[in-house]
């Protein structure tokens, strides 16, 4: 049934996150009536507590070859950025076998030439999409600092700052404690080299972000409803949408944007696609005169310190825990703890923390291509840590095959069907 008293959409969005709500109003502006579904709301999940960076420079997969040689170190040491709990590593056993062969280097040149391009569209569409929104008063252009604690670790990065190079992304190479603190004071000495990349954005509040987009679809016209989607039935011109609660939705369309939860929808269609749930975790610091300038990434332990409205956030990291587990909110304390001793002046009291899902498929790309059983069903979800860096650009991109139109870049790398 549609919704009572009200016309049937052209369009149902599933999922409220920021990407959802990017595609959301990016079809509304192209005259199409748009219903978003979403299991809690607007932007309560990922969205919600992310480190509300645009990294447009990011387009190395977490697959590499090096990867595998850091992971047993990794996983051995509980205060390391990656953790798998032992009764979850059956269950990730077949996710992980399709990682390895995504670190292979020919998939890792296939990856970063993919990842580039929707880099770049996202880059050009998300000025547009600020205006559009009236969100541009949110966005900030003050960089990101790398820091590393020894000269071998950041030899080791070179190869990947030589991979950015030959994608025209510019960065800056800084050595030496007093050249790193005219970046970013109170740093520990510990330090001894950095790179500093401008392009990386960011925007002041994720959650008051994902909240404007949302209530700028409502004036518009858009509606949101509070649904928990299981299942999709594709039929020419009119699909079914069964909730939990037994409620049933219909539109010509369906566009599939659900984060952690996209692939059991997917299954319902035939297209079993290897989603798994990176779990990152979080504390927000209340608001204080410690001078951050800049996004700070401590890529040897799997975090960021990022400045925003609502305070100072440290987050990051990865547990690969699934949807079911509760969280450990150890893994907060760990990066809150290494957070004080990278920044002795940073005071860390008083914080709030927080453990969010991240979609994350093995390659790092994620899926934006119909179902296999439709075109009137498209995926967009599976961008990992890079789901608010590429909401506006995928965004257009759900536009333009919604509308049968050349979409702007290759999205053969992208398709569903890939890892079958």
């Amino acid at each position: 049934m549609a919704i009572a008293g009200e016309t049937q959409p052209d369009i149902i969005v599933v999922g409220a996150g920021v990407l959802g709500l990017s595609t959301a109003f990016s079809l509304q502006q192209k005259g199409h009536s748009v219903l978003v579904l979403d299991r809690k709301g607007p932007a309560a999940e990922a969205s919600r507590g992310n480190a509300g960076a645009f990294a447009f420079s990011d387009i190395i997969p977490l697959a590499t070859p090096g990867i595998m040689r850091k992971a047993p170190r990794w996983l051995l040491d509980p205060d390391g950025p990656l953790s798998i709990p032992p009764r979850y590593a059956m269950n990730i056993a077949p996710w992980m076998l399709r990682f390895w062969i995504a670190c292979r280097p020919r998939r890792v040149s296939h990856s970063i030439n993919a990842q580039t391009a929707l880099m770049a569209h996202s880059k050009q569409e998300l000025l547009p999409f600020l205006k559009m929104t009236g969100t541009g008063s949110m966005l900030r252009r003050d960089g990101n600092l790398q820091v590393y604690e020894s000269r071998a670790e950041f030899e080791a990065s070179l190869p990947f700052w030589d991979a950015r190079e030959q994608c025209d992304i510019p960065f800056e190479h800084v050595h030496g404690t007093y050249a790193i603190s005219e970046f970013q004071p109170g740093l520990d000495r510990r330090f001894v080299a950095a790179t500093f990349t401008p392009e990386w954005y960011s925007v002041s509040d994720p959650l008051d972000f994902a909240l404007a987009i949302a209530d700028e679809f409502r004036n518009r016209g858009g509606k949101i409803e509070t649904a928990d989607v299981v299942d999709v039935s594709a039929g020419q011109g009119n699909n079914d949408i069964l909730c939990k609660d037994g409620r049933t939705f219909k539109a010509g369309k369906v566009i599939i944007c659900a984060g952690a939860w996209s692939h059991r929808i997917a299954r319902s269609l035939g297209d079993k696609i290897p989603l798994e749930t990176e779990r990152g975790y979080n504390t927000t610091l209340p608001k204080s005169e410690f001078d951050l300038r800049m996004q700070v990434t401590f890529g040897g332990h799997g975090f960021v310190i990022t400045k925003l409205s609502s305070g100072i956030r440290v987050g990051g990291a990865v547990e690969l825990a699934g949807l079911a587990a509760p969280p450990n909110y150890q893994r907060a304390d760990v990066l809150l703890a290494k957070a004080k001793s990278f920044l002795p002046d940073l005071q860390t009291e008083g914080g709030t923390q927080w453990m969010g899902f991240r979609p994350s498929l093995p390659d790092t790309l994620p899926v934006i291509s119909t179902s296999r059983r439709s075109r009137d069903v498209i995926y967009a979800f599976g961008h990992g840590h890079l789901g608010l860096t590429q909401a506006a650009g995928t965004a257009s991109l759900v536009s333009e095959l919604v509308n049968g139109e050349e979409p702007s870049i290759d999205l053969s790398p992208f398709r569903a069907n890939r890892f079958w």
